[in-house]
């Protein structure tokens, strides 16, 4: 095929630029061209010759002769307009328009030329239009009837062909049509790489694509309409480049421009947007997108084209999103582990060395103590055993939370009450601590059905943690009142306060906030973690505003009982979806007392 290179070359060049836009139009276009030209330059250039050997041609043959350059008027026609189905129908028109005459003039229907119009619909078939081989098919039958019938009638005029130049002109004749068969052999080779080629471009998922040298798209596969949900024609010119991701847009014209200047493959991941139409939505989706230049040749000219291949790894890319999540779970997993045992020895070591040291000076025969100082000692003593029996509690109850084997019995009782008890609790440690203790409770507050031990765990959690972080002569409110179907209830204190970066975090086990390390107050960090888990198993929420030297505000909303329309059975399904925000797992027993 190297001895046609000249050939495609003037074919490419003859090409409409915009057929150029697609390579399947190019291929079709190249299948029509190609045929007409060879069969028409060999019939033009075999001229000489047979005026060498016949003489002085008649008007009949000087018409033949000047027919062929018919075919090449329509492919200049094809390559202006770029009218496909058009130049298939002038082709066959002409056809018939040159047989009818030529047959007429040279025996009617039994004439050398009428066998030309078995190639009419043939060489139609080749457009791949219904309509198109319809019409020529029309066209070929028209003209035998039309000879036939005027051989019928006998009014066919005698013969233009003398008999001893008959044979000269057959063999001219079969010497075109062997030409003009070689070129529709060719077109059939075109056509069958033409239609392998869609084969392969409508079964792969994967998008082709041909960018030029500036990275403008030529041409499109047709699966890029199920990747991006529009047509192909769309991403056509800047069509691609305007559904990029605005943040990717560079390192995509990178990535062709190196592979045009540099002639290596390039390699780029960006985001592409892709419609969805049926939900009216856009999407960005994750796209891997590889390089390759190529050299074509075309309008005689050599340029440098980029084929590229457009593959989705939207899904890649959500399992390394997701090993990257496990990974920083990992570490912050390991973090709390670190922070686990930093805050825990503290935590031990700090009551259980005032145990072991005052109950050391107790038993000490050494040591005279007058009966006030034994009893300071002993309560010292009993202090400590407290507050390492309350951070005991504290684990153990968040240990149960994040196995799931924490029970809560559910009972219908007046919240007023309860929230007085626990106030009464902590009045005593809050006069210790110069913190004046106020409540505000609303009137009429309707029941709610709720564990009353987690509800006395809950208050005295925050008001504990406000009264720790509240200075002397501060003030801390509590506050209950309805908010529609829920219970509101709110810690205020006018303390130290939380900074707005850590407000986030607050609630993660055993978690400090950073004023609260720099005041050196004792804790865990386990008492708002349990409380948000607590709330949460109940089907609360819990709402923290905090500002640095301002105080910190903590609200609690309960459902009331029957408000949420659930029944105990009910709040088994939810809870499991609320523990896992929380780190907490599915198997959390709910018991309903009687």
């Amino acid at each position: 095929m190297s001895f046609l290179t000249p050939v495609w070359s003037y074919v490419d060049a003859l090409v409409h630029p915009a057929a150029q836009q697609d390579a399947l139009t190019l291929t079709r276009h190249r299948a029509f061209i190609a045929p007409r030209l060879l069969g028409s330059l060999g019939a033009i250039a075999s001229l000489p010759m047979y005026i060498v050997l016949r003489g002085i041609p008649t008007t009949l043959e000087v018409g033949i002769f000047a027919w062929f350059a018919v075919p090449i008027l329509i492919a200049c026609y094809l390559s202006r307009t770029g009218h496909y189905e058009r130049a298939h129908l002038l082709s066959s028109l002409s056809v018939t328009v040159l047989v009818i005459p030529v047959a007429v003039c040279t025996g009617g229907i039994t004439s050398f030329a009428a066998i030309w119009l078995a190639l009419v619909p043939l060489e139609a078939a080749f457009s791949a239009s219904r309509r198109v081989i319809t019409l020529a098919t029309i066209f070929a039958l028209i003209a035998v009837a039309i000879l036939t019938a005027l051989g019928v009638m006998h009014v066919l005029p005698q013969s233009m062909i003398e008999p001893r130049y008959h044979g000269t002109l057959v063999a001219f004749a079969i010497l075109v049509a062997t030409a003009y068969g070689a070129g529709l052999a060719l077109g059939i080779t075109l056509h069958a790489a033409d239609n392998h080629y869609r084969l392969l471009a409508a079964s792969t998922t994967d998008v082709i694509i041909r960018h030029d040298q500036n990275g403008s798209v030529l041409s499109v596969s047709p699966s890029a309409e199920m990747l991006v949900g529009a047509t192909a024609n769309v991403l056509l010119g800047n069509g691609l480049f305007d559904r990029v991701h605005v943040a990717d847009r560079p390192a995509y014209l990178t990535a062709i421009a190196d592979a045009a200047s540099e002639h290596e493959e390039r390699l780029v991941e960006f985001r592409l947007r892709r419609d969805l139409p049926a939900e009216r939505t856009v999407q960005f989706l994750w796209v891997e997108m590889r390089c390759r230049p190529r050299e074509t040749v075309g309008k005689n000219l050599s340029r440098s084209e980029i084929v590229a291949v457009l593959r989705d790894i939207s899904e890649r890319k959500s399992a390394n999103r997701a090993i990257e999540i496990a990974l920083l779970e990992s570490e912050e997993a390991n973090a709390a582990k670190i922070r686990f045992i930093a805050t825990m020895g503290h935590e031990l070591r700090t009551p259980l060395n005032a145990i072991i040291g005052f109950s050391d000076m107790l038993t000490s025969e050494s040591l005279k103590l007058d009966a006030s100082r034994k009893s300071e000692y002993a309560r010292l003593i009993n202090d400590s055993g407290r507050h390492l029996l309350s951070v005991v509690d504290g684990i153990l109850d968040a240990s149960k939370m994040s196995t799931g084997n924490f029970e809560i019995s559910l009972e219908s009782f007046a919240p007023s009450p309860a929230i007085e008890s626990c106030a009464n609790l902590l009045a005593l440690k809050a006069r210790e601590e110069g913190v004046e203790l106020r409540l505000d409770i609303g009137p009429d507050l309707p029941s709610v059905m709720a564990d009353r031990r987690a509800f006395n765990q809950i208050l005295i959690n925050l008001v504990s943690n406000a009264i720790k972080f509240t200075p002397r002569d501060g003030q801390v409110v509590v506050t209950a009142s309805r908010e529609r179907t829920k219970l509101a209830v709110t810690v205020e204190d006018n303390g130290i306060g939380i900074d707005e970066s850590d407000l986030p975090r607050l609630g993660e086990a055993f978690f400090q906030a950073s004023a609260t390390r720099e005041h050196r107050h004792d804790g865990s960090g386990l008492g708002l973690s349990i409380v948000k888990s607590l709330v949460h198993l109940h089907g609360g929420d819990v709402a923290i505003q905090s500002r640095i030297g301002e105080g910190t505000r903590v609200t609690v909303r309960l459902p009331f009982e029957g408000a949420s329309g659930t029944s105990t059975g009910d709040l088994i399904k939810f809870v499991p979806e609320r523990a896992r925000g929380i780190g907490m797992t599915a198997n959390i027993q709910v018991k309903k007392s009687a």
